[in-house]
């Protein structure tokens, strides 16, 4: 009987990229080849509980697009990717069968899904060696100076400022190496279409602020385009909270979620930028706004399932109602507010709405119908491009009252409609135009 082939596995979760991942670094640093996996995990396509799939039509086409882009990257390390529509437990043990994994290398993740798949996995490799390691953080768990994550503060502006005065954001990791020969890696290993995913396809909305596609290539083009070609970022905190436009924002948000770029290549161009271009409170927004996404991160850590629990981090018992009329309204875009109709429509035909309007149809849902928040996460959930578990779930506690906002603040929709679409153009745009 021939012995198996001994091999190193990258096993790819939201990290889709090869520049700045630890876990590609780590990996091709040893002797043995390396062959990379990435799952279409079947239960990240299922109906929740809330009645909505955990994953829509347009992230997965985002998705499918990264994990193209990540295969044509890996190919110039001569690394295969194998990518199966399955449970990772089931296509780690079929590759196992075929190979001997002497190590395991992957991002750590820690809600509760997430960390229970990563234990089917441990018991099916049992004699693997697992290689997980925080690499979605602007700054590292390892240089937040908390004894333990108890101690980080419910309130956000204490933690970024301690953050910023005593962790710095680490350099970027190492280029991985390339295989010196391409492993025999002749197992099966397709990506799926939307269809395959139980999805319709789709045409791109003309109207969408979110046009882009997925992948390290595409991030880093934006990048490019954002920072160095238009200078749009100097102006990044004067014009962030538009409504218009692919311009009005970064739009990185989509790319940082699933990893196609990390936290701290962003962070660095940033910094590249103040150096050689302009310095000013626009450039450091863009940083704020990344401890922001870290804060989320770390107050998951902390509190665990309660991020998606009806009573939040505050325990608050406010009543709650669950009506499925209202959900439909919401969605459809037929309340009183044609502010909130515009980004529930904008949502529902492109996968995506300004951070503005995601505030304001979150307070509108909790605050001015009292409906369940976590309803409301659950189809942002669904629907967004750039959903991130631990910024979708704390933002939505954050906005109704039971999460981190100190002040509990409910938004005026009138006067926000006022002071950010005065002359209506966006309201227009998603009223007068789709089709219902």
């Amino acid at each position: 009987m021939q012995e198996k082939q001994k091999v190193n596995i990258v096993w790819f979760r939201n990290n889709l990229r090869t520049t700045d991942q630890q876990s590609l670094t780590q990996a091709t640093a040893g002797d043995l080849p390396v062959i990379g996996l990435y799952c279409f995990d079947p239960r990240q396509f299922e109906m929740t509980d809330y009645g909505f799939r955990k994953t829509e039509k347009f992230r997965a086409k985002f998705l499918i697009e990264s994990v193209t882009d990540l295969k044509h990257q890996l190919e110039k390390l001569n690394i295969p990717l194998i990518v199966r529509h399955a449970m990772p437990e089931d296509a780690l043990a079929h590759i196992a069968d075929n190979f001997t994994i002497k190590e395991l290398f992957y991002q750590r993740e820690w809600t509760q899904e997430e960390h229970e798949v990563e234990q089917a996995v441990k018991a099916v490799l049992l004699d693997t060696n697992f290689h997980a390691v925080y690499d979605q953080f602007l700054f590292h768990p390892d240089d937040v100076t908390y004894e333990n994550w108890q101690q980080i503060p419910e309130v956000f502006t204490h933690f970024r400022k301690k953050c910023q005065k005593n962790a710095k954001v680490r350099a970027l990791a190492d280029q991985p190496k390339a295989n010196e020969s391409l492993p025999e890696c002749k197992l099966f290993s397709e990506i799926p279409t939307l269809q395959d995913l139980g999805l319709e396809d789709f045409e791109v909305d003309p109207r969408s602020a979110f046009p882009f596609n997925g992948g390290s290539t595409a991030a880093k083009e934006r990048i490019d385009h954002y920072f160095w070609k238009s200078h749009k970022l100097k102006y990044y905190k004067k014009t962030r909270n538009g409504l218009i436009g692919t311009d009005y924002s970064s739009k990185l948000s989509a790319w940082l979620a699933n990893g196609s770029i990390s936290a701290r290549e962003v962070y660095h161009q940033v910094k590249q930028f103040e150096k050689e271009i302009k310095k000013n409170q626009d450039t450091y927004w863009l940083i704020f706004e990344l401890i922001w996404r870290d804060y989320f991160k770390y107050i998951s850590l902390k509190h665990g399932n309660k991020i998606f629990q009806l009573h939040g981090l505050k325990n608050q018992k406010y009543e709650w109602r669950a009506d499925d009329v209202a959900l439909r309204e919401w969605i459809n875009g037929n309340t009183p507010e044609d502010f909130v109709n515009a980004n529930m429509l904008e949502i529902r035909e492109t996968g995506y709405m300004s951070n503005r309007g995601r505030q304001n149809v979150n307070s509108y849902w909790a605050k001015e119908w009292k409906q369940d928040w976590r309803i409301g996460a659950a189809y942002f959930e669904a629907m967004l491009v750039d959903y991130d578990v631990h910024s979708n779930w704390g933002n939505w506690m954050y906005n109704s009252g039971v999460g981190n906002d100190p002040r509990d603040r409910k938004f005026n929709i009138q006067r926000q409609a006022e002071r950010y679409d005065a002359n209506k153009k966006y309201q227009q745009l998603w009223l007068q135009q789709t089709l219902f």
